[in-house]
Parts: structure tokens; sequence; C-alpha cells
């Protein structure tokens, strides 16, 4: 009989099962057709080995509260504590930083001062995944003494952006989308990130004034009269 991918609690004293691929896509599929998020990560958590998944999305990390968890199963102490250092990792890194970060494991220390349940690493895995114009981070722990495997750290990149990506609704936008054209979301999406005109006119190839004039449309759409209002906007609406 197949292991069940639901855990109401974790047994600290054996590693996690490592699923195999044809039960981890055969089960993900069924979760997603549920809409069940949770259970779709705790198999990609499950396929690797890990004893712990958070799912974070990248352009609300630094917004006040937690709204930039979309699931996790970490103690809630140490979810509240990791969105500081996240925002913190997220404000220092650069555009091309966050690019070349996509799809690849990257591993890193929780401060000291986190308090983590017996037996787990104070590593963690951050995997960034892209669906559309959004980022989002799967943060993993780990048990100590679990090697990784590369091949399957990769595996679950790809299959987090499936799981996710399936999980977004066109019908969940706002019909106001259907009016901004691509540019208006390109730039609407670079403010989102925090360019300013100047430097998205850089990255769009075109001159700063254009970006203003299709910003100001973008606001004029939305009606919404600042950038923040704009951004809250396209966040509320899934543009971005």
């Amino acid at each position: 009989m197949e292991a069940s991918a639901e855990r109401e609690d974790q047994d600290w004293d054996n590693p996690p099962m490592v699923l195999s691929r044809a039960h981890v896509v055969r089960h993900l599929a069924m979760a997603i057709a549920d809409g069940d998020t949770p259970t779709a990560l705790r198999l990609l958590a499950d396929h690797v080995g890990a004893a712990h998944f958070l799912l974070a999305r990248c352009d609300l990390i630094q917004e006040q509260g937690l709204d930039f968890i979309v699931s996790s199963d970490w103690p809630f102490d140490l979810v509240r504590r990791i969105g500081t250092e996240l925002a913190s990792n997220y404000a220092r890194s650069t555009e091309l930083e966050k690019c070349l970060s996509l799809l690849t494991p990257s591993f890193s220390l929780l401060p000291d001062d986190v308090l983590l349940p017996d037996a787990i690493s104070r590593q963690y895995c951050a995997l960034t995944v892209c669906v559309g114009r959004t980022r989002y981070t799967l943060l993993l722990l780990f048990l100590e003494g679990i090697i990784l495997s590369q091949e399957r750290l990769r595996e679950v990149g790809l299959l987090a952006t499936y799981a996710v990506g399936s999980k977004e609704r066109p019908e969940g936008r706002a019909e106001r989308d259907f009016e901004l054209t691509d540019r208006e979301l390109e730039c609407l999406f670079w403010i989102a990130e925090g360019k300013t005109s100047d430097e998205i006119a850089v990255i769009l190839g075109i001159s700063r004034n254009t970006i203003n004039n299709y910003i100001t449309s973008v606001m004029r759409k939305t009606a919404t009269k600042t950038r923040s209002e704009a951004i809250a906007f396209a966040v509320r609406n899934n543009l971005v």
C-alpha cells in the first residue's frame, strides 16, 4: 500500500519518506484538481525528503504581516521570524541575481536565535520559481544528516512551478485586466518590483517619458491615483 502524503504530525524520530516520481506526479495532479495546495506541497517535500515546506510569494515579502505566505507547515514562530530574513535577502539581491536564482537550489542558515524542533537542521534550502510575472520561493527544512539529491531538488522546482501555475485561474482576474496592453502590464510588473521609471526604461529599451505615459495609462484604467495604489490593485487582482 502506498504511503499517504498527508500528515497531521511530523515524526521527528524517522526521516520523511522519499516518494517515487510516479507517485508524486499522480497524486500531485489529484491535489491540484482538488485545489489542495498544502497537500501538493507536502508531496513535493516528501519527494525530496524534506520535513517541512513553506511557499512564499516574493512580490509580497516586504509587505506588513504574513500575506506573503501561500502555504506552510513550518512552526508559526519560525514562519514569523523567517519573514524578516526573506525581506532582507530579497531587498539586497539584484534583478540579475533574482533571475539567475530561478530553479537553482540555494542553501542558507536560519538565525542562531531561532528555536527549531529537535533533529531539524538549521540549514534550509530555497528554490525560486517563476509563474508568469510572479516569483515564488519554496523553502524546505530537513532533518540533520539528510543527503539532498540535486536532481530531485530541480524536479521539485519544476513541479512546484506546475502546481502554483495550475492554481492561477484566469477568472480570478478583474475585467480591467483585459483593458491593459502588454506594455502596460510589463510596466505594472516592474513598478511592483520597486523599479523607477529610469530603470524600467533601461530594462524595456524605451524612453523614460514613454514609461511614464504607460504608467499614467495604467492608473487611469485601474482608477488609482498613485503607483502604490496601482501595485495594490495589481496584487489584489493577480495582475502581477
